[in-house]
């Protein structure tokens, strides 16, 4: 396969790799929403999931694989065969399948992790890729570690790879550790040292524990790569991955000395990072590039003059490019339903009528309460009614006593399996009294990990987004909530994880997996 084209593949593993970050687990519907605005994305792969990891991750596949025309959907797999199987299996629905397997090949991880010799792992590459190529013409090969992997042994593993039937060769940073201008010289020296280059596509997959993983994406494609694997919002363990969005609008951006084209629709970006954002309970920071709530923020006088003379003083891209746009249709108390459903067409969603007449009924108790209501507080409505659609446990009504004088109490109404419950509760201020009064009406053993409240927009009656992780016997899972009261916010985002958490306790243990 020829690589001297300009086209860059865009392959998206936020539904693999990003929902390993702890806390980001996703269930069925939330998959094939984020899916569903993948492939109006435009992006080429979808990396749907690891299907041997559990059951839930094989019916994600395999929903993704029906649902999705036009991508790729791609299924992880390590060397064995079980894996490989397993994920032909659920990748049967594809009208495009691909199998990503990999096997560890730096020195490191052979010795430690794998406990094999170099010859027992070139083995493994050739029996994998062969195995995998008897289920689909389109395999795609990863050295795990291969920024740390001897160069002698990575060019014959790559060569073999090749020679097995592999059509993509992607380079992993799996802890990273490389930076640009060496990340691009391993990427020239496999093209100019194996005989068989000419055959594979070669891709990127870098992490961003150094903070360069969309550097060193872009070193790679100025090498010679043309796939690069980001996910959205740089989701993904640890410090995460290479954010497509930032890599897509570099290389809009910098046609100059990045003369490279994508297929994306840049416009959706925006609106795909909210719904992450939603969904995984991962807050984008305000100072992030390209979707963060301050990227297109001027405060400074100097910056403000300039920007209203001429706007590309200081923004080197349009906001409307990446999906934000000036409302329209400002919307008030005296808004009736078909303004608010046209407002959700306007902002890019399509709900189901339930969750249209919910998000219209929270829209009117906010409109009484707060005197601006912005594009933003409407997404987090609408964010908030639609994760909750299959919820077990619903949130009902709450009221808190607080102050200086104790007891801090909360009295608490949830709908559990359509049971109504109530109870009142106290506790060290009005937070804890509130988690208190859902572990009373809602028994369990999960830790509290992480309470974070931030202001959706600016004043004082602005809605309150408030995330909460969650642990149990080693799962983790983030939920959130939104409204103008920060303690019903707080009591929303703790509904939300525990009904996360239940979902996980449907599934089997994942295997571990890197890459």
């Amino acid at each position: 396969m020829s690589t001297d084209s300009n086209r860059v593949i865009i392959f998206d593993t936020t539904l693999r790799d990003g929902e390993q970050s702890p806390g980001a687990s996703m269930n069925l519907d939330e998959k094939l929403r984020i899916a569903e605005m993948l492939e109006e994305l435009g992006v080429d792969v979808i990396e749907a999931g690891f299907p041997i990891a559990s059951n839930g991750d094989f019916e994600a596949v395999s929903g993704v694989a029906k649902l999705v025309k036009e991508p790729i959907v791609c299924a992880l797999a390590r060397s064995g065969r079980p894996d490989i199987e397993r994920a032909a299996e659920a990748l049967k629905p594809a009208r495009r399948p691909r199998i990503h397997t990999f096997i560890a090949t730096s020195p490191l991880h052979m010795k430690y992790k794998l406990q094999m010799e170099p010859e027992e792992v070139y083995q493994q590459v050739v029996d994998s890729v062969t195995l995998a190529r008897n289920f689909t013409d389109d395999v795609d090969w990863s050295p795990e570690d291969g920024s740390r992997t001897d160069h002698d042994f990575l060019c014959r593993v790559v060569e073999a790879a090749i020679n097995a039937g592999a059509t993509c060769i992607n380079l992993p940073d799996t802890v990273g550790y490389a930076v640009p201008e060496e990340f691009a010289a391993l990427i020239t020296m496999l093209r100019d040292r194996v005989p068989n280059s000419d055959k594979a596509i070669f891709s990127a997959h870098c992490h961003n524990d150094l903070g360069l993983a969309v550097a060193n994406s872009l070193a790679a494609v100025t090498a010679g790569a043309r796939q690069v694997e980001c996910t959205i919002n740089g989701l993904g363990e640890r410090a995460g991955n290479a954010a497509l969005e930032e890599i897509v609008m570099a290389l809009k951006t910098r046609q100059d000395i990045l003369p490279y084209e994508t297929g994306i629709n840049t416009a959706v970006i925006t609106r795909i990072s909210k719904l992450v954002s939603t969904i995984t309970g991962f807050s984008v920071q305000p100072n992030k590039a390209i979707v963060g709530a301050n990227a297109f923020a001027h405060e400074a006088g100097i910056h403000q003059d300039g920007v209203l003379k001429h706007a590309g003083t200081y923004e080197i891209m349009t906001p409307e490019s990446v999906g934000l746009r000036q409302s329209n249709l400002v919307m008030g108390k005296h808004s009736g339903r078909h303004a608010f459903r046209e407002k959700i067409k306007d902002l890019g969603y399509q709900i189901g009528e339930n969750a249209v007449q919910d998000a219209f009924r929270r829209f009117k108790d906010l409109a009484d309460k707060k005197k601006d209501i912005f594009d933003e507080d409407i997404i987090a409505l609408i964010d908030d009614e639609v994760i909750r659609e299959n919820d077990r446990i619903r949130f009902v009504s709450l009221q808190v006593i607080c102050g200086s004088v104790g007891p801090q109490t909360a009295e608490l109404e949830l709908l559990v399996d359509d049971d109504q419950r109530k109870t009142k509760a106290s506790g060290d201020g009005p937070v804890d009294a509130t988690f208190n009064a859902i572990k009373e009406l809602f028994p369990h053993e999960a830790t509290l990990q992480l309470y974070q409240v931030h202001a959706v927009t600016e004043g004082t009656d602005a809605q309150a987004e408030v995330t909460v992780r969650l642990e149990e016997d080693g799962k983790t899972v983030n939920g959130q909530g939104a409204d103008t009261d920060t303690l019903v916010a707080s009591a929303r985002a703790y509904v939300n994880a525990l009904n996360k958490l239940l979902v996980k306790r449907e599934k089997s243990a994942p295997a571990a997996l890197s890459a």
